[in-house]
């Protein structure tokens, strides 16, 4: 039991962010940084009144720290910017973790089994020949055609990928990895637009999915891979050549925020997936990046078309409201999973 509280301890510090002298002068004197340190390998066990003290600096019901570690994140790519701090890097990967233990002990209480399967993991990918090939064929399998994705983290999520939003610095972009060894994991910042978070989910799923060896490619070029297979989701091959045809000498701005705004796809992406198919040339492109750098709102395509889809995860939601109706779950319980209070979420809840 120590082991395990002080587990919690050192989850719930990190997930905050903040050092053991730091909760230790937010705990105004309860307890020193030292003893702290001591909860957090187990050689002792704090009482009652500093576990409360903990929950209160922590911001944390005092349950998670009794709360036993039941997920294991594994084979973990994680996207980030260089200046993004160790300190909010831990937190941010403890967020992830709470999430996923909330979403898996949620379809425990549910009986769901994970059924997950990769249509394309017997396509070795050597180039981008193999990457549209796979693409192809993962359409296929899911039934999702060649015309825009309605909603990709809902696809994904009926596909037995867990999908987590979390609120997170802008230097995070997204995550993937396995719960357990066996459950496929998706995370993405909730901040993003709505472009950035499909691409994003979508590259990440190439990290899932993708058969490359990792010996024979540079993290950069599997990055690579990765975003040409995100771009390829969004706008197949064949989908590309009915917007713009197969050659170009020029790309109107018109024409890509209208492909922008129907497909839900940056223009960025959309000029870098006709580079990859020769529909531009590479002189093309330069002058389209040179163009794109030179205003921090071209970066950002503010004024440049709007993707009006909804992308926002709710299956842990829906599973949530379900447990709760079919009353698998107490109230109290539901809240607990959620995390948020008991108020919050009866206010939230209606029974019919």
């Amino acid at each position: 039991m120590k082991a395990q509280v002080g587990h919690r301890i050192k989850s719930a510090r990190m997930l905050a962010g903040l050092s053991l002298r730091e909760l230790s002068n937010g705990l105004n004197g309860i307890v020193s940084h030292n003893a702290i340190s001591k909860y957090e390998k187990g050689e002792m066990m704090p009482d009652s009144k500093v576990l409360i003290a903990l929950s209160k600096a922590l911001d944390v019901k005092t349950d998670y720290f009794l709360r036993p570690q039941t997920v294991e994140i594994s084979n973990i790519e994680f996207r980030k910017r260089r200046s993004l701090t160790v300190k909010k890097t831990n937190s941010i990967k403890e967020n992830i973790k709470d999430n996923i233990e909330r979403y898996i002990e949620l379809e425990t209480f549910l009986n769901f089994e994970n059924s997950f399967v990769n249509p394309i993991k017997d396509i070795i990918i050597k180039n981008t020949e193999d990457l549209e090939k796979a693409v192809e064929t993962l359409l296929h399998y899911w039934d999702l055609g060649i015309n825009a994705l309605p909603n990709v983290i809902e696809i994904l999520e009926d596909n037995d990928i867990k999908v987590v939003e979390i609120n997170a610095d802008e230097k995070f972009d997204g995550l993937s990895g396995w719960a357990n060894k066996e459950i496929p994991i998706i995370v993405i910042n909730k901040n993003f637009s709505v472009e950035r978070k499909r691409f994003t989910a979508l590259h990440e799923l190439g990290h899932l999915l993708l058969n490359i060896d990792s010996e024979a490619f540079t993290h950069k070029e599997i990055e690579k891979f990765c975003n040409i297979f995100a771009g390829a989701m969004l706008l197949p091959k064949e989908t590309v050549f009915k917007e713009l045809g197969e050659r170009r000498s020029s790309v109107s701005l018109n024409e890509l925020i209208y492909i922008k705004e129907s497909y839900g796809i940056s223009i960025q992406a959309i000029m870098a997936r006709a580079k990859g198919l020769g529909i531009i040339s590479n002189d093309q492109y330069i002058r389209f990046r040179i163009w794109i750098n030179s205003n921090e709102n071209h970066k950002k395509e503010i004024g440049y078309g709007e993707y009006k889809g909804v992308e926002h995860s709710s299956r842990f939601k829906q599973l949530l409201y379900r447990a709760t109706a079919e009353e698998i779950i107490s109230m109290s319980k539901a809240a607990s999973l959620s995390n948020i209070k008991l108020a919050q979420f009866r206010d939230e809840f209606m029974a019919i």
